[in-house]
């Protein structure tokens, strides 16, 4: 039995698959624009607080700051999104994004601290939008393929992402006439690229995909077998520690990831590299965290959440490892090392994306995505907060045989990821999870 409303002539495709692409197509758009505006300020934010503060201990307070500010947003745009659907959540943080990262080219104009500290927290929502894209996707998939749907809107990222370092020296050349710092220039792509991101959802996200999820409010008949969990009662316990172990193996792959790569263009210029070489291995580092999404997604669909995030814990302590050993005056085996850091925060974030968007009840998902996304970043301002401090008391090494540790910790939660599977199949009306 299937949704009438998603019904189909037979052999052609159900309402459900032909927005799905529509919905893909459009994401797909505003991830390459955002990804351009996330990763060009990420580039340079460390940067552009050691020079406005004279400190190399400050160099990680814009992480910490735009970490908190996408933890704030990802419970807002969650909330937003579960209310009035994804286009007016996602919309929102991509906008707040483009205004954040206007207030950093006006506090670097001004030479206002406290204006650089307001602005990176909004800065920040830009990221909390980037991110929660990817359940987005997963919204109209069948269950056995939502890793891979919300692989395709992370690996969307990649163009912009790679292409938004790159831009660090032409974008400063550009506003140096204007009496402005170079390190400001990578900021002004950004508030491009996030205002024009925000305008393509607001414009084309139609249908609404979570929306639509819940007026169809039912799986086809001929899906194949899922968790039993994914559609339990919202009463029901038996989803949580599923979710619960996969934030935890989510925080622990972002907090390694957010404080070893944020420090590596500071450790890289201290050892003579150029902006633009530092720029390089950034761009690697983001490529490799975006561009083998499809494989992570293949590999949770195929293989299960569990041996992902195995992989993804092994993935990122070998590559943490890679970047203590490595003289910091050698760029390739730094390259190596971040290359291999993007890889496993992509088995890492992938695995645990395809829980959030099959265990907990529908009704209630974009809501807990949201608050999942808050302890995400919560990690991220933790790593990149503390990154700073411990490279300026002791030195890189040290920060990156952290990361170490933590990653062998992410291994640890693997275990509660495991998953009942049953062939019942579920065919719920809407009005089960209402009152």
């Amino acid at each position: 039995m299937t949704a009438p409303s998603e019904a189909a002539p037979t052999g052609g495709p159900t309402e459900r698959e032909i927005a799905q692409r529509a919905v893909l197509r459009t994401l797909i758009i505003a991830q390459v624009l955002s990804g351009a505006g996330l990763a060009a300020g990420v580039t340079v934010g460390a940067l552009l607080a050691a020079e406005m503060l004279e400190s190399t201990s400050a160099a990680g307070v814009p992480a910490l700051l735009f970490a908190l500010g996408a933890g704030g947003s990802a419970v807002a745009i969650g909330a937003m999104s579960q209310r009035r659907g994804r286009r007016v959540g996602l919309a929102w943080g991509y906008a707040a994004g483009a205004l954040g990262a206007v207030g950093v080219v006006m506090a670097a104009a001004i030479d206002s601290v406290p204006v650089l500290f307001a602005s990176l927290l909004v800065y920040g929502a830009g990221s909390a939008a980037n991110l929660q894209a990817r359940y987005a996707g997963a919204d109209l998939a069948p269950p056995s393929r939502r890793a891979r749907a919300s692989a395709v809107v992370l690996v969307a990222t990649t163009v912009g992402a790679v292409l938004g370092p790159q831009l660090a020296e032409a974008s400063g050349s550009l506003v140096e006439p204007w009496g402005l710092s170079a390190l400001t220039g990578p900021f002004a792509v950004a508030a491009l690229a996030y205002g024009v991101g925000a305008a393509v959802l607001a414009l084309w996200l139609r249908p609404d995909p979570l929306l639509l999820a819940l007026r169809l409010g039912a799986r086809p008949a001929d899906a194949p077998p899922v968790d039993a969990d994914e559609d339990g009662d919202l009463g029901e316990p038996r989803w949580r520690p599923r979710v619960v172990g996969a934030i935890a193996a989510m925080v622990g792959t972002q907090a390694v990831m957010v404080g070893v790569m944020t420090m590596t263009p500071v450790h890289m210029t201290a050892h003579g590299h150029t902006l633009s070489a530092a720029a390089t291995v950034i761009s690697l580092h983001v490529a490799a965290m975006y561009l083998p999404a499809p494989l992570s997604g293949f590999v949770v669909d195929r293989w299960g959440v569990v041996p992902t995030v195995v992989a993804a814990s092994v993935t990122l302590a070998a590559a943490a490892a890679t970047l203590a050993l490595a003289p910091g005056e050698s760029l390739v085996p730094i390259a190596i090392g971040l290359t291999l850091l993007g890889l496993g925060w992509s088995l890492g974030i992938v695995a645990g994306t395809q829980v959030l968007s099959t265990a907990p009840p529908l009704a209630n998902r974009a809501r807990l995505q949201g608050r999942a996304d808050f302890f995400i970043a919560a990690s991220s301002a933790a790593g990149g907060g503390a990154s700073g401090v411990i490279v300026a008391g002791s030195s890189f090494a040290a920060l990156a045989w952290g990361g170490v540790a933590v990653a062998v910790a992410v291994a640890l939660v693997a275990p509660s990821l495991r998953a009942n599977v049953t062939n019942r199949q579920n065919v719920l009306p809407l009005d089960r999870f209402e009152g």
